[in-house]
């Protein structure tokens, strides 16, 4: 992986100027601004470039030797796969919050375990989701009416068959998608079997262990249950519809076994001591498997009752049971993001000095990942029953979808849709406010500015507007969290009241029609989103620009590692952290200062690298970020991880040789420890005064005498072309130079 020595390698005694790129950088070139590069180190997937010394000047700002890390192609792929991980978002989200959790070890732990059952439901709830198109629409519903197989081959060869038969054919349908999963998940988070774990974890903050624990074991326990789960979710649908028509002793004692192995797979991710620890303990890997291999058995075994047992089955309506799994399912899951939301709220009121708001981040994302996988379940299996209903006559006419699904999509509809309408107006009320500090800070940066500079006045002014509301959106997405959870519960009235239309008609005398109006406008608008995730997907790989956008979101969930729903795309953190982290060492280790530069998210990147750096390797290392969302976004966030003593930690393992450049047109990233601005005195004292850099933007308002437009908002946008930046390396660079080896 490390570059050898006759691979343009800096002369002992220069400074490296490492540059770690933010989500989707265009390529090593971009990040250098050289148009040749050569790999020094590395593989396809990630690796470190510098400029082609025949071909283009390999030199920075003071004569500092230009090196970048490319790691972007590390959580990207193949186009399918991109495609297969827009409908696993629900379970990368999961996986998010759980990183979200508090600091402390008991609610860390609660808010763990939550997360992990959260999973589990969101694991049936796919399986019931294609149990509700296999089995309840088709094996059930349409292929017992002929009018719904006429002229659909692909269903006429089963019509007319034995109901059992039928059940066991379409259940190959979930198993057939679970063991599809099933094998995706198990791709590596790190690309290449040559790469090697650290040969020792290194003690401090928590955000350093990211890269030092190898998760495969975690996630092939975690793996293991999930399938089980999956199976036993299937085993239950097919023992509801054959309880329905009576429960011999054989039915009641298979409901017993499949009870027991849901049971075991919720206090297996509840316990860490049994998931957690050990991580090379065969015992637990070994109860993990036999769980695994029970549940695959049992479908077996229900699959060959159904086949050959006799039984009378009773025609008519959905599939037995089926919406009544399909609706305590939602209630739990709503029940769970209640205890969430209990959890964090008691722990944010024992610890004095955060607002409330700042510690649901765990909430947040949970809620939007239940909303999601919920959205996406309700569309799949309400979509298909369109489609089978198509061409059928009104006498004729199958029952159609669950109940619960028509709730869950009101649910989702109107949880968006009232924070939409509460975003609105919060921007228009606090508009105001932030037009005042706006016009503030362009009025002390611009202060006597020309006439004609009018327009680009009300641009910066624009800009800056919008990058506060940034400030504003934890609030907003507290509240979606809410109404999500609220709209899973209200599911709970598909066991009493079918129609949701009549239901809010009885309730708050809004016509039935509009109701039910609305909620197809939901579900059309889900359709939408499903299908314009589709072609970004697609098109991701047409345009670079695109891919941009698309990746962001991908790049920025799969840097951290896999802790609480294994189907989820894996790490690549557990890959670039150690492998940044040896590359720094090399470099220092033969005579050079290293300079390690990260833009946007790769200033997450390379705070968690110096964090695992050891003492004398670190002494010969500098810090500059620029754009970064640390204290802006990931201390709010990630509270457990990210926070003020972690960030002085960084700044005392490297001798407080750390800059940070910051705009205030930037929605994204800002200051680290202080927002003052150059003239003015810090708002912290000590080493940590030094650090923050408040960046003018534009550098002016009207076009230079050499140029026909004035420069450009530059917002989140890189700096490396910004004088600032050259003069912040120079300072960084004299200061490696003057340190004593």
């Amino acid at each position: 992986m490390t570059a050898g020595p006759g691979r343009a390698q800096a002369p002992p005694g220069e400074v490296v100027e490492l540059r770690v790129h933010g989500v989707s950088a265009g390529g090593a070139a971009e990040v250098l601004g050289r148009p040749l590069v050569r790999q020094v180190a590395g593989d396809r997937s990630a690796g470190f470039y510098r400029p082609r010394p025949d071909l283009a000047d390999g030199r920075g700002a003071s004569g500092v030797t230009l090196e970048a890390y490319q790691w972007n192609d590390l959580p990207s792929g193949t186009a399918l796969r991109t495609l297969s991980l827009l409908f696993l978002m629900p379970f990368m989200l999961l996986n998010v919050a759980v990183w979200m959790r508090p600091g402390d070890a008991v609610g860390g732990a609660v808010v763990r375990a939550l997360c992990r059952v959260l999973g589990l439901s969101l694991t049936a709830l796919y399986v019931l989701a294609g149990a509700g198109v296999a089995l309840d629409l088709v094996a059930w519903q349409c292929l017992s009416v002929p009018a719904c197989v006429a002229d659909r081959e692909w269903l006429s060869w089963m019509g007319g068959r034995p109901v059992g038969l039928r059940l066991v054919v379409l259940a190959l349908v979930p198993a057939a998608a679970v063991s599809l999963v099933w094998w995706g998940s198990r791709r590596p988070g790190r690309s290449f079997t040559a790469f090697r774990a650290p040969e020792r974890a290194t003690a401090g903050p928590p955000l350093s262990t990211i890269g030092q624990w190898d998760t495969e074991p975690l996630m092939g326990r975690l793996r293991s249950i999930h399938i089980a789960a999956a199976f036993a979710t299937l085993d239950g649908c097919l023992l509801a519809a054959r309880a329905a028509q009576g429960v011999p002793p054989t039915v009641a004692v298979l409901l017993a076994v499949t009870g027991a192995v849901l049971l075991a797979c919720l206090v297996l991710v509840c316990v860490p001591p049994l998931v957690d620890r050990a991580p090379t303990d065969p015992r637990r890997d070994r109860v993990a498997r036999v769980l695994r291999g029970t549940a695959i058995g049992l479908t077996v075994v229900v699959a060959g009752y159904l086949l050959f047992a006799p039984a009378r089955w009773r025609a008519g309506g959905g599939l037995p049971g089926y919406g009544s799994i399909l609706t305590w399912l939602l209630v739990t899951h709503a029940v769970l993001l209640g205890g969430l939301a209990a959890v964090l709220i008691w722990h944010r009121l024992r610890v004095r000095g955060h607002q409330p708001p700042n510690g649901l981040g765990a909430l947040v994302v949970a809620a939007a990942a239940g909303g999601l996988a919920v959205a996406y379940s309700a569309e799949l299996v309400q979509r298909t029953a369109d489609l089978l209903d198509r061409g059928v006559s009104p006498a004729d006419d199958i029952p159609g979808p669950a109940h619960a699904y028509t709730w869950a999509i009101y649910g989702f509809f109107r949880a968006l849709l009232v924070t939409l309408v509460v975003a609105a107006v919060v921007a228009l009320v606090s508009r105001r406010g932030r037009m005042r500090a706006a016009g503030a800070i362009v009025e002390r940066d611009f202060p006597s500015p020309p006439a004609e500079a009018a327009p680009r006045l009300r641009q910066v002014r624009t800009m800056i507007v919008r990058a506060r509301f940034t400030d504003l959106l934890v609030p907003l997405a507290v509240l979606f969290a809410v109404m999500a959870g609220l709209g899973a519960a209200t599911t709970a009235m598909a066991l009493v009241r079918p129609d949701p239309g009549e239901t809010l008609e009885h309730r708050t005398h809004v016509p039935a029609e509009l109701v039910m109006f609305g909620i197809e406008v939901g579900g059309v608008a889900i359709s939408a989103a499903v299908l314009a995730l589709i072609l970004a997907g697609i098109f991701a790989y047409r345009s670079p620009g695109f891919r941009h956008h698309v990746g962001v979101l991908f790049d920025l969930a799969t840097f951290w590692p896999r802790a609480a729903h294994p189907f989820a795309p894996p790490c690549y953190a557990e890959r670039a952290v150690p492998e940044l982290a040896r590359r720094i060492t090399y470099l220092v280790h033969s005579g050079n200062g290293v300079l390690l530069s990260g833009y946007s998210h790769g200033s997450v990147l390379v705070a968690a690298t110096v964090l695992q750096l050891p003492a004398e390797v670190s002494a010969r290392v500098a810090l500059l970020t620029y754009s970064s969302p640390l204290r802006r976004l990931y201390a709010r966030l990630f509270p457990a991880y990210v926070g003020g003593e972690m960030l002085r930690g960084i700044g005392g393992r490297i001798g407080w040789r750390w800059r940070n450049l910051w705009r205030d047109t930037d929605a994204l990233g800002g200051w680290i420890f202080s927002p003052h601005r150059p003239d003015e005195p810090a708002r912290v004292t000590g080493p940590e005064a030094t650090v923050d850099r408040r960046l003018r933007d534009p550098e002016s308002l009207v076009a230079p005498p050499w140029d026909s437009v004035p420069p450009p908002i530059k917002g989140h946008l890189p700096s490396e072309d910004d004088p600032a930046y050259a003069e912040t390396v120079r300072d960084l660079a004299g200061r490696l130079r003057a340190a004593e080896p």
